[in-house]
């Protein structure tokens, strides 16, 4: 099955559009696990366990890893998802932006080392930093469009001059994901959930496009408005929670109170669409 093929399926099965993105922080594990990262695998797998039916993904994020010399980790998490989990599509969040023979390497990395079924890319280099990924047949890559923090405006909300209409830079890359550069059907675009009026904006140029939505949880994201947002012109929604359910408790009972935190959210945004 390709990437998009995982997502509808497990967008059904589980009635879902949640996404619970692994962020492991040892610092924050419960009881005996607090501050161990040898413990990060035993974490996230718990976490998976507790939720895999409950979203339409998973999206673990390599620097949580990686800063903790955790990615042979990660390896065993990946094939334990796979397990566990094998109709719900995970999404490698590497943010990555190079060209050339670096670009296939992390392409190697994200699907051949990882196992990934997305992986999510930053395209300010632009095409040809992007093409090594869609040589993955079925794959799916993920294009960082309008992003929620501060600084996103310092470039993202800038107009082009040099493109007919003087569309937000924004919209441009939601253009080029949607026309030109999805050669294969195999981009989606990363959009904040904490600028509900600019996902609108995103669909009107990408109706089709899978959106990968964080900030809904810990972030503030407007439930209700991203979802209604998000849902013009029916394209896959994925929405990101990671803090707000991975440590909704402290304690030993931790996996338990993931998966409420996660019911709850599902139900939240399942609400949701039906006032949309």
């Amino acid at each position: 099955m390709t990437f998009l093929d995982m997502l509808r399926d497990a967008s059904t099965r589980n009635d879902s559009m949640l996404c619970v993105g692994l962020d492991p922080e040892p610092s924050r594990f419960p009881g005996a696990m607090k501050g161990d990262a040898s413990k990060i695998y035993d974490f996230c797998a718990a976490i998976v366990e507790a939720t895999a039916d409950l979203v339409n993904s998973f999206k673990p994020q390599i620097a949580y890893f990686a800063a903790h010399r955790a990615e042979d980790q990660l390896e065993k998490l990946m094939a334990h998802m796979r397990a566990v989990a094998p109709h719900v599509p995970v999404i490698l969040d590497a943010k990555r932006g190079d060209i050339g023979s670096t670009a296939e390497q992390y392409a190697k990395e994200a699907f051949e080392r990882y196992g990934a079924d997305a992986v999510t890319l930053s395209p300010f280099m632009g095409f040809d930093s992007i093409t090594p990924y869609l040589r993955y047949e079925g794959k799916g890559a993920f294009l960082l469009c309008r992003t929620s923090n501060p600084g996103g405006d310092d470039l993202q909300a800038q107009t082009l001059a040099d493109v007919p209409g003087n569309p937000h830079m924004f919209e441009h890359v939601a253009r080029l994901a949607q026309g030109p550069w999805n050669t294969n059907g195999q981009l989606g675009l990363v959009v904040g959930a904490t600028r509900p009026q600019e996902i609108e904006r995103v669909r009107a140029v990408a109706p089709s496009l899978p959106l990968l939505i964080p900030g809904v949880g810990a972030q503030g994201g407007d439930a209700v408005a991203t979802v209604k947002a998000a849902r013009i012109g029916g394209g896959p929604i994925i929405i990101n929670s990671s803090r707000a359910i991975l440590y909704a408790s402290q304690g030993e009972n931790f996996a338990e109170a993931a998966r409420h935190a996660a019911v709850a959210t599902r139900a939240t945004l399942q609400q949701a669409a039906a006032q949309g």
